[in-house]
This record gives structure tokens, sequence and C-alpha cells, in this order.
């Protein structure tokens, strides 16, 4: 037992024993140490087994992974075999087939050919392209006579409906060549709204009488798209309406015949051959006309 010398003098006695209780404790029975379990362990043994038991193991083994390797295979084959039943056709199908197509083309021509039928898509047809079309027709030139009919001729008109306006003057060269295309490009595509208009009444300068007409601009939906400032340079003073026709479907301007739908544009006008200078005495024709 501890004094109080032994507390004051901070010995700390219960960290120590007597040699009587080591003692004691031998006498009692000794605890024998347990063994250590992180011993290492003698590794198992993964290679085959050599026994009986071991090969019979193993041959059933490989019997089962042979077996399965044969269902994947049948798996296959089906699927190959579905594939080709499904692209493959025997003859007497081919010519069932081209049987039922030829039926079907004669009877398609037969409905196509009905006077009934061809109305009825005649007219589907042109309410279809009134909504890209523009479905006024005008055929003429129209004189604006002043910077009003100007206005008005472009912002009053459809917007898909394309406005060509020639600037122009009776004493400068080349003038009186436009005025006669026009006329025969008016009738041609009568979809296509053509204007002329004196430089003095459009309120054009000097300058531009003398050295910027002929002129043509071109609008659709209210908007310039193009504009030819004296077209003698391009066309020279004396053209026809086909120069000045391939001139504009250059650039895309006019309207091509050939991309309407055969209902719609109707049947080719009948055309006879005219003598060499036709195009010639046709424009001249036009201009005496606009003179009467």
């Amino acid at each position: 037992m501890a004094t109080l010398d032994d507390k004051l003098l901070g010995e700390k006695l219960h960290y120590y024993c007597s040699s009587s209780e080591d003692e004691d404790g031998d006498e009692g029975g000794r605890i024998q140490d347990a063994p250590p379990s992180n011993i290492p362990q003698p590794p198992v043994n993964d290679g085959p087994n050599t026994g009986p038991k071991g090969v019979i193991k193993d041959w059933q083994r490989y019997k089962q992974l042979e077996s399965e390797k044969r269902a994947e295979a049948e798996v296959e084959k089906l699927a190959l075999a579905k594939k080709l039943n499904l692209s493959c056709k025997s003859s007497r199908e081919e010519a069932e087939e081209k049987e039922r197509e030829q039926k079907l083309e004669e009877e398609m021509d037969e409905l196509l050919n009905d006077a009934f039928m061809q109305e009825y898509m005649q007219k589907r047809l042109e309410e279809m392209m009134k909504t890209v079309l523009p479905t006024k027709k005008f055929g003429h030139v129209i004189n604006l006579e002043s910077d009003l009919h100007f206005l008005n001729a472009i912002d009053n008109e459809e917007k898909a409906c394309t406005v060509m306006i020639l600037i122009h003057e009776d004493e400068v060269a080349g003038c009186a060549a436009m005025r006669g295309c026009l006329t025969c490009l008016a009738k041609d595509y009568p979809t296509v709204k053509f204007c002329q208009i004196y430089s003095s009444i459009a309120g054009l300068s000097k300058h531009f009488k003398v050295s910027g007409v002929p002129a043509l601009l071109v609008y659709r939906g209210g908007q310039l798209i193009s504009s030819f400032v004296q077209l003698t340079n391009q066309l020279g003073e004396d053209f026809y309406a086909p120069e000045l026709e391939s001139f504009l479907h250059e650039y895309a301007l006019l309207p091509n015949q050939e991309e309407m739908p055969k209902l719609i544009r109707g049947p080719a006008p009948s055309t006879t051959a005219a003598p060499s200078g036709g195009g010639s005495s046709r424009r001249r024709d036009s201009d005496e006309d606009d003179s009467d």
C-alpha cells in the first residue's frame, strides 16, 4: 500500500509489481502465448488436377464449354439464314413481283390518260403553284406617266411578281431597240410586269439622260434586285429580243418556262419558221405600234 510520502514524491507504484506476486503468478499457472496470426499460409495449388477425380472434372468442364460454343454457332447460323431469306427471292417470286409492278404501271397510265383526271391534276397543280408564282398576267408594256405611277407600279404588286422598268429617251441610241424588245418579251412572259418611263418624268438629271439611258431596273417584292445602266455597253445600239432575253436569263431575272410543269404551261404554241431578219421586222412593227 502506498504511503503519503509515495504520493507526494509522485512515485507510481502501480506500475511495478513485487517479486512475490510474480512468483505467485508462476505458481498459479503459466499462460502460453498464442501463435501469431500473420504467419503466411501455403499457397493454394491452382494448377490442373492430376488425380482421377480432377481429370474427370476437367473433362466435364471441356464438354460444357464445347456445348456452349456449339449453341452460339447455331444461333449465328439461324440469324444469317433469316437475313439471306429476307434479301433473296426465288425466280418465281421475282416474276410475280415484276408482273404486279407492270400491272400497276398500266393502271396508272390509264388513270393519267383519263380526261377528268387530267383536269383535276391541272387544277391542283395550279392551286399549289399559286403560292410560289405570281397569279396576275399582263402581256403588254405599261407606260408610266408620273413618278407616283412609278412608285405604285413597284409597291402595289404581289411579292412574287417581277417588275422591270425601262428608263428611256426618244433621241438616245438604243432606246428604240429596248422598247421593241420589251414589247416582244411582255407577250412571251405575261407574269412579268414590263413598264417604261421617260427619264425626264422620273426626275433624273440631264447627265443621266445622256449617259445613263437606256436603263433597266428590276424589282421583286418591292425591292430593287438588279439594275443595268446604259445597256448599249452590253448589247450594242441595235439588238434583238432574243439577245435581251438571253442577257436577262444569265442573271435569272426571267422565269424559266421549261421548269414549269407541263399541265400548267399548256401545249406549246405553234411556231413557223421566220425568214432571216424576222426578229428585226418584229421589233420595228412593235415600235410603230408604240408610235401610233
